[in-house]
């Protein structure tokens, strides 16, 4: 299965402290599935464990991490490029909070992958499953 993450599962896969960090960890091992980031993405997992005061992490730090977690995974992680433009947002996004979402699911669907998240509320997406 061939994925991009959206930042959630991202920072739960590439945070250990994460409340859903074993869920995704367990997916990921159970399933094998090759993971792609993009510059959302990416910029999404450094300015969440920046931002957040229980993680306590300078984005340096945050950014070393996912340098880390992609190294020691070099065989599972892609980057994508990003060339989708505004005009292609679903028919579903109506709020500033599904922008991104529904960016990145299509982003998804233009390179063959499937969108995975932690989020019930994207349409089309995948789901990680529960432990």
């Amino acid at each position: 299965m061939k994925c991009l993450f959206d930042v959630n599962a991202l920072v739960a896969l590439g945070f250990l402290q994460h409340e859903f960090h074993q869920r995704v960890a367990h997916w990921v091992s159970k399933s094998a599935p090759s993971i792609a980031t993009c510059s959302i993405t990416e910029l999404g997992f450094v300015r969440v464990l920046a931002q957040a005061l229980n993680y306590s992490l300078t984005v340096s730090e945050a950014r070393n991490l996912l340098l880390r977690l992609k190294a020691l995974n070099s065989q599972v992680f892609n980057f994508l490029s990003d060339d989708r433009d505004i005009n292609r947002l679903p028919a579903w996004v109506r709020t500033h909070r599904q922008l991104t979402d529904g960016h990145l699911l299509q982003l998804a669907k233009a390179n063959g992958m499937a969108l995975a998240t932690l989020d019930r509320k994207i349409p089309g997406a995948y789901l990680i499953p529960e432990l």
